[in-house]
């Protein structure tokens, strides 16, 4: 069950929405913070008709992250990899020997926007009219980021190729509609705000136009609500429903290419952006088109979301990571009891190990898990661990991710390195060995 926030929240939250919409000159504007999987406060500012939450806007880039889903869902079913070369599922395109996974964490090279018209504000076509050719390709594979919408258009394209349906027809029946994302849709359906475009020098507004971007509709041709963003940010919280299972969705959130060019710690998943702001690390996705701007961010740890949608298309200022920063400072999450639970390894297990001479701490953390990283108050490499049914345990992070860790009683073994009970212990595996003349002051 939601709950509603204080009133003395709900002030801050409509004052900080109230200055974001009057100084950025948005004909309209609306927000909400989410947390109990849906809107616990929302407002809409300037012209638009209530119930502010049932008026679609344009999300831009948003539908990136929808693409992602359907992208990941075929890879869970085993029709595709991440490592696929896109010539295995989209042949003859110019980005043949690029990944799945580089596509969707924009590191394929792709040039950021497609060829022809500028397709946000033309009618689109197919694949084969946007007559791709080597010059779309801008950089190498894996080198560095690059947005790239275009890259998203051909993802669009392999959802549609593996499904036998259009793009549209999969997204709206494996994601939005489980979700019960009823008022979410390619184009503009009953009530909606029209895109506006604000003079720079003057208080007068001019219409953007609105068509189907064909190919390109993975890379920014969503609708949405505001109480369907909403639940688009529960989502992103964890209530996946049978859309996504809770692991592929934390695996999206795993920084794979870095924005250089962001003033702060910004990053991209999987078709999600990764913020790291003010402390807290935001994952959610932004989104522009001609005449809208829009934003979804979740903090995860502190299970608190916020979202945004706006009829402009310049000008306002971030307001997301202020709407969570607001509640953050004035509802702070009350966390769960500690209690006590069962480790997933004997005690005799845990505790200081050594690599080399450098103390690390096995311990054991809720959920089954392991952690492995220094002393407290010390740096140095930290992961934690999970079980494999061979009773081995996988790296989830740092350093070590993806790396395996053996436990013996004697010493562990993690890629190649031998940690032991005591510094270089001569009694256990160390490579190398252990001189004979063992500790000594020269």
């Amino acid at each position: 069950m939601v709950t509603p926030v204080l009133p003395a929240t709900a002030r801050t939250l409509l004052a900080r929405t109230a200055r974001v919409q009057r100084d950025g000159r948005a004909p309209s504007l609306v927000a909400g913070v989410v947390r109990d999987g849906g809107l616990a406060w929302s407002a809409g500012r300037g012209d638009v008709a209530e119930p502010h939450t049932d008026v679609q806007y344009r999300l831009g880039s948003i539908s990136k992250t929808v693409t992602a889903l359907v992208v990941l869902r075929l890879r869970d079913e085993g029709r595709l990899g991440l490592d696929d070369l896109l010539e295995e599922h989209v042949p003859d395109t110019p980005f043949g020997e690029r990944t799945v996974g580089q596509l969707l964490a924009h590191l394929a090279g792709a040039s950021s926007e497609s060829p022809g018209g500028w397709w946000e504000r033309v009618p689109g076509g197919s694949l084969a009219e946007l007559r791709l050719t080597d010059d779309d390709v801008v950089l190498g594979s894996a080198r560095r980021f690059h947005y790239s919408n275009l890259g998203f258009g051909l993802l669009g394209e392999l959802v549609a190729r593996h499904r036998g349906r259009s793009w549209v027809e999969v997204v709206r029946d494996e994601v939005l509609l489980p979700l019960g994302m009823e008022r979410t849709t390619p184009r503009p359906t009953g009530r909606a705000a029209q895109g506006a475009a604000v003079h720079p020098w003057a208080d007068v507004v001019l219409p953007e136009p609105e068509h189907d971007a064909g190919v390109m509709a993975a890379a920014g041709q969503l609708w949405a609500t505001l109480a369907d963003l909403g639940r688009f940010a529960a989502f992103l919280l964890g209530d996946t429903g049978d859309v996504l299972s809770p692991a592929t969705l934390e695996e999206m959130t795993v920084p794979a290419g870095i924005d250089s060019s962001s003033p702060g710690w910004s990053a991209y998943g999987l078709g999600v952006q990764v913020l790291r702001v003010d402390g807290h690390t935001l994952i959610g996705h932004g989104g522009s088109m001609p005449g809208f701007l829009a934003g979804v961010f979740v903090d995860r740890s502190e299970q608190v979301g916020a979202v945004m949608l706006a009829n402009t298309t310049s000008g306002l200022d971030p307001l997301v990571p202020g709407l969570l920063a607001d509640l953050r400072a004035a509802e702070p999450r009350i966390v769960d009891a500690w209690v006590p639970s069962p480790p997933p390894l004997p005690l005799d297990s845990l505790g200081v190990w050594f690599w080399g001479p450098a103390p690390l701490v096995l311990r054991a953390q809720s959920g089954g898990l392991l952690h492995l990283g220094p002393l407290p108050g010390r740096s140095g490499r930290a992961s934690r661990f999970a079980p494999r049914a061979d009773g081995t345990w996988v790296g989830l992070d740092g350093y070590y991710a993806g790396e395996t860790l053996r436990i013996a009683p004697d010493h562990l073994d993690l890629a190649t390195f031998v940690l032991t009970r005591t510094p270089y212990d001569p009694e256990a595996p160390v490579p190398g060995g252990v001189d004979e003349r063992g500790w000594t002051a020269p």
